[in-house]
């Protein structure tokens, strides 16, 4: 099978989890997620299978949305609610408004600490593994971008709130840093991605409704290929320029929208390939899919 699979992750479930029920769903053993969820968060995860697990590479700056709840009063070693509280527990002394003219000064492009329960590597190791063995985990500080924060209401020490931030950004950290500004400490209680790049939870099938699923019925909820990476124009080709690129020869292709990559399809639904542009319609296969 090969595709893109969005899937509604349950909470308590790794990524890791649900790669292997969708494995053990559909045959197709090389399956890829776009993003890990932590075991607590829920939401769109999605999934390359088969031939598309190659195009991972193109789908990797894409923007996440998501809506959550942080609490107030006491930080943890993973900076979710599934940690050691790291300090003493202290009451939240600010009102909501106070809280939002913190959220707003970690709006934009900021130096990011990741948690040492993470699953980012330390020389080829993951941070969490290290962290879990009682080695020292040297996290870096990353460059990433916070689009937009908005905390929506307080109620016993608990904010919602709604946050678009860049790939490779740690929502956890946010309830950190905000927790360490207001003086009192902070965790992320709850997470829920609603949106990865250009996909939403309305596209999401959940693991229960997967399971009852024909494979033929799941094929069919796979999004359109031509939906995929919709920054890429699409091309078709004939099948003697196809057998070109599949030997790795540059092509000329129908398209002059000057975009620096391209899909290549070799009809409505079979894409070929995703080529980038040499000059003017001359056109280099970079992945090829078969």
């Amino acid at each position: 099978m090969n595709g893109l699979l969005l899937i509604d992750k349950p909470a308590g479930m790794t990524s890791h989890d649900v790669v292997a029920i969708v494995r053990r769903a559909t045959g197709e053993r090389s399956i890829g997620h776009l993003g890990t969820l932590d075991p607590m968060a829920t939401g769109v995860l999605p999934l390359l299978l088969g031939k598309y697990t190659r195009l991972a590479q193109f789908f990797g700056q894409s923007q996440k949305s998501y809506e959550g709840c942080i609490r107030f009063g006491y930080s943890t070693d993973t900076f979710d609610a599934e940690g050691e509280a790291t300090s003493e527990p202290k009451p939240l002394t600010m009102e909501l408004e106070q809280l939002r003219k913190l959220a707003e000064t970690l709006h934009g492009e900021i130096d990011q600490i990741p948690p040492i329960y993470s699953a980012k590597k330390i020389q080829g190791v993951p941070a969490h593994k290290l962290a879990r063995a009682g080695a020292a985990v040297p996290v870096k500080p990353a460059r990433i971008t916070i689009h937009d924060f908005q905390l929506l209401s307080l109620a016993a020490e608990e904010a919602a709130f709604t946050i678009c931030v860049s790939a490779g950004s740690y929502v956890r950290s946010v309830a950190h840093e905000l927790g360490q500004m207001a003086g009192c400490g902070a965790h992320l209680c709850m997470l829920r991605r609603t949106v990865a790049g250009a996909f939403t939870l309305d596209q999401t099938i959940s693991i229960e409704q997967l399971k009852t699923l024909s494979l033929e019925e799941l094929k069919a909820l796979l999004p359109h290929p031509r939906t995929l990476l919709p920054e890429l124009p699409s091309v078709t080709i004939d099948e003697q320029t196809a057998g070109k690129l599949r030997n790795g020869v540059q092509v000329n292709v129908p398209d002059f929208s000057q975009a620096p990559l391209v899909k290549i399809f070799t009809s409505p639904t079979d894409l070929l390939a995703i080529g980038r542009r040499v000059a003017g319609t001359l056109i280099q296969p970079i992945v090829v899919l078969g």
